[in-house]
């Protein structure tokens, strides 16, 4: 069971992380980085762990400023994994914030949430960093 909170920070091309084990997992930043790195595998290993026995509700908060094609194969892949909660019997909320001008990031977020074949709420806000 996961018990640790994980928390890393953001830099000029990655995302920061929020990783909580009650249930809360927020993305927030850019994901721009073309290291072809993926995901820490930190954070895989934290989202391993957490399906073990997850919360009965998680909520997942993506606001990216900005997402390139390599970083939404790595971000579908994670709320794949993500998403095994609600083969759990457990409930997945995924609020997908971005900005009023950016339909591209709207556009993206709609792919994944069709690929996935699962909801994802989108906010529509004018300003990404206050999500």
């Amino acid at each position: 069971m996961v018990t640790d909170e994980v928390h890393i920070l953001p830099t000029k091309k990655t995302p920061e992380f929020i990783l909580k084990p009650e249930g809360f997992i927020k993305i927030k930043g850019r994901a721009i980085d073309e290291s072809r790195t993926g995901i820490p595998g930190q954070i895989m290993s934290w989202i391993d762990a957490y399906l073990l026995n997850p919360a009965e509700s998680t909520e997942v908060i993506i606001a990216l400023e900005f997402l390139n094609s390599f970083n939404t194969i790595v971000l579908t892949s994670t709320l794949k994994k993500i998403s095994q909660v609600i083969q759990q019997g457990k409930k997945l909320i995924i609020r997908w914030y971005y900005d009023e001008d950016d339909v591209d990031l709207f556009e993206r977020g709609e792919y994944i949430s069709a690929t996935l074949n699962i909801p994802i709420e989108f906010i529509m806000t004018d300003d990404i960093y206050d999500c």
